[in-house]
């Protein structure tokens, strides 16, 4: 399998045609521009999130830095910190619930899901992303979830960057996947435990979310 991004590489990508839906696996799509339509929206609906729960940088258990800037909206947020990661209906750091889920994120990732073949789901978390020119996120399983029944809902806004997507073994060989603002990855089933990450993010300036990536993740978590 090639080790080079879909489409060639991330500048050339939106000059070339693109289908409404890609198989990435069993169970996985990859919905280009899916939520293109809906970008202002989105970041209208992140942005009093936001304000109530700003961006930080978790702890991992070990200690390490998380590079990833992250907040939460939803019954439940993902955290992390040297207990271990995993949900939790209060924000660590004000001690009031995460915010609700705006209707237009949950209301896209309902749309999204559908049309990836998953159309019952009704996600409860929102984990929200913010990626600075050189960060990335390492394989990981999304696996703090109390059942594996439903999909995991990724929304891509602003600069572009590689996903990768490989399989149930960390060891697996990872796809890796040109994603451009507005781009949707959805995965479930057989697929719902794989591992997956993103490279580097190269630095640039998109005219949305200026020198910065927003990464919204769907999920049912309860």
């Amino acid at each position: 399998m090639s080790a080079r991004p879909r489409r060639h590489d991330l500048l050339t990508q939106p000059l070339l045609p693109r289908p409404p839906l890609e198989h990435i696996a069993a169970g996985a799509v990859l919905l280009p521009g899916a939520a293109s339509a809906a970008q202002d929206a989105l970041l209208a609906g992140i942005a009093p999130v936001i304000a109530a729960a700003p961006w930080r940088h978790m702890i991992t258990p070990g200690g390490a830095r998380m590079s990833v800037a992250m907040s939460n909206c939803g019954e439940v947020g993902w955290v992390s910190d040297r207990r271990g990661y995993r949900y939790d209906a209060i924000d660590p750091d004000s001690g009031r619930s995460w915010p609700r889920m705006p209707d237009t994120l949950r209301q896209l990732a309902v749309r999204v899901a559908a049309l990836a073949g998953f159309s019952r789901f009704e996600p409860d978390a929102c984990l929200i992303n913010r990626y600075a020119p050189g960060t990335r996120l390492s394989l990981h399983q999304d696996r703090n979830e109390r059942d594996f029944a439903a999909p995991v809902v990724s929304v891509s806004l602003g600069l572009p960057a590689v996903f990768l997507f490989g399989g149930l073994r960390r060891a697996d060989r990872a796809q890796r996947i040109a994603l451009q603002s507005g781009d949707v990855v959805v995965w479930g089933g057989s697929q719902r435990l794989a591992f997956h990450g993103v490279m580097p993010l190269a630095a640039g300036e998109h005219p949305l979310t200026g020198r910065y990536r927003i990464n919204l993740t769907f999920r049912k978590a309860r």
